[in-house]
């Protein structure tokens, strides 16, 4: 029964705190009543967490748009992740693309040009969606997870002790008028003193004086205090920003691994296609498509001719011209730029003079333009009759 009323009269209490700080609240926002106002620090430290939080989840979502794009994908994933369990293992698109192009290689057949070069690509899809996995992983445990932590830990934190700040000032502001009001009446009760009423009114008016006195400076305490465990925390703001700093320092790192292995990858595939040997044979007689030059032709070395059109010459042309030790014209199907001094460069549509050198690579021939020799590679050549 104790507890009972205990609980009611706490409820009570707590109910009349609650109506008290919301009447204060709307006379505030009516112009009725004065308000507290923090000191210029303390705002600006309110203003500077509220801004970090707001471009942080902003940062943080569209990074995770970034890394992954799929929305259904990042989805399942939050649930699993509020389900504290790991989210099944997923092939990505490249690694997809990859699969799909080592199948229709396989299919066609390795020893055709055109099979080889989408295993080849297939192969090289996949390395990259290996790349992405890592650059994912790495990105969400190195700068994800931290801004994640201070969004959902550091800064509700700092939101409830905020708010637990501006529950104290309304309570402070409340005892104040409730002074000034008492004061106001204790005033006017002993400007009358022609009854004994109002001599009674002017003794209870002093005593709700003394009463909000009291109350006011408990309040002024409470709210005094809170304002320095707000400001306290706010002030770890600055901490937060240097420790993002470094986040950021590790996802700029890690994009950059991902970047450069993939631009390993693709260079080292650009190679492959660009030095297809002479004895694979094409899908069929045609040329197909017109040659799209690669982006990274200027930096790298071979322009990436287009798969199907990788073999112009038949085999049988190319090899008597192997053995026979002749020289033979041949139009340059695409630019090609010399890797190193003992290559020559070439244009697409010129004539040069080909022949072949006893132990040269099979892959390539010969090449001369007037003065200027070096070796070319075959893939970008048609034999003339």
């Amino acid at each position: 029964m104790n507890i009972m009323d205990f609980n009611v009269k706490k409820l009570a209490a707590d109910a009349g705190t609650f109506l008290s700080r919301a009447v204060q609240f709307t006379e505030e926002k009516l112009g009725q009543a004065e308000k507290t106002e923090l000191d210029a620090h303390l705002e600006n430290l309110l203003s500077k967490a509220e801004c970090t939080k707001i471009w942080t989840e902003k940062i943080m979502k569209q990074t995770e748009v970034l890394l992954q794009p799929n929305p259904n994908a990042r989805i399942e994933e939050f649930v699993y992740e509020k389900l504290d369990r790991k989210a099944p293992s997923r092939i990505n698109n490249p690694e997809l693309l990859g699969q799909y192009m080592i199948d229709a290689g396989t299919e066609f057949g390795p020893g055709t040009a055109y099979g080889n070069a989408l295993i080849k690509c297939g192969e090289t899809q996949k390395r990259i969606g290996t790349a992405d996995r890592e650059l994912i992983q790495t990105s969400a445990l190195n700068f994800l997870t931290p801004l994640r932590n201070f969004i959902e830990g550091d800064y509700k934190t700092i939101a409830k002790e905020r708010k637990l700040l501006q529950n104290k000032r309304l309570d402070l502001d409340a005892a104040k008028t409730r002074l000034k009001k008492a004061k106001a009446a204790e005033t006017k009760s002993s400007q009358l003193n022609s009854a004994r009423l109002e001599g009674d009114n002017i003794m209870i008016w002093a005593e709700e004086v003394t009463k909000s006195e009291q109350e006011l400076r408990i309040t002024q305490s409470e709210f005094d205090r809170q304002a320095e465990i707000t400001r306290l925390l706010l002030e770890g703001i600055s901490s937060t920003h240097a420790h993002h700093l470094r986040c950021l320092n590790d996802f700029v790192e890690a994009q950059m691994t991902y970047y450069a292995q993939c631009y390993q990858y693709m260079l080292d595939l650009q190679k492959q296609l660009g030095s297809f040997p002479s004895n694979y044979l094409s899908n069929n007689n045609q040329s197909s498509g017109t040659p799209v030059p690669s982006a990274l032709s200027n930096a790298t070395g071979p322009s990436l001719a287009p798969v199907g059109s990788l073999i112009m010459s038949s085999p049988s042309n190319l090899n008597d011209l192997k053995e026979s030790n002749s020289s033979r014209k041949a139009r340059v199907l695409y630019d090609y730029d010399a890797a190193n001094s003992t290559e020559l460069s070439l244009l697409a549509d010129e004539v040069i003079t080909v022949f072949s050198v006893i132990g040269m690579d099979s892959d390539w021939l010969m090449g001369e333009r007037g003065n200027q020799k070096g070796k070319v590679p075959i893939t970008y050549l048609e034999l003339l009759n």
